[in-house]
């Protein structure tokens, strides 16, 4: 035998009070909506802080990068020349220079 069930509404009390929890919810939800967009906000000004100064970089690097490579091939012409004697000076010019800073340094 089937029993029937009859539907009796909520009383309009308890009606009020999950309206209210709703509406409390429904608040604190907007409220933490509002913080993670302010978050993500400033996640995005970060990051595009970030991608600047690793552009900057990368420029930095490409520019020492070519002073580099002509030093290099200008210290490479120098080898190849008949002149190996002023590598040689120079060499011993800058241990020289390095020792008297040693010694400075040490007697200070």
């Amino acid at each position: 035998m089937r029993r029937s069930h009859h539907y009796e509404p909520l009383p309009q009390d308890a009606n009020s009070a999950i309206e209210q929890e709703n509406e409390r919810m429904t608040h604190e939800l907007a409220e933490k909506i509002g913080v993670l967009k302010s978050l993500s906000i400033d996640i995005g000004t970060e990051v595009q802080h970030q991608h600047k100064l690793l552009r900057d970089v990368d420029d930095d690097m490409d520019r020492t990068g070519g002073f580099l490579g002509k030093t290099m091939s200008r210290v490479a012409k120098l080898s190849r020349g008949s002149h190996n004697y002023i590598v040689l000076y120079l060499f011993v010019f800058a241990l020289l220079v390095f020792f008297i800073l040693y010694l400075a340094l040490k007697l200070r």
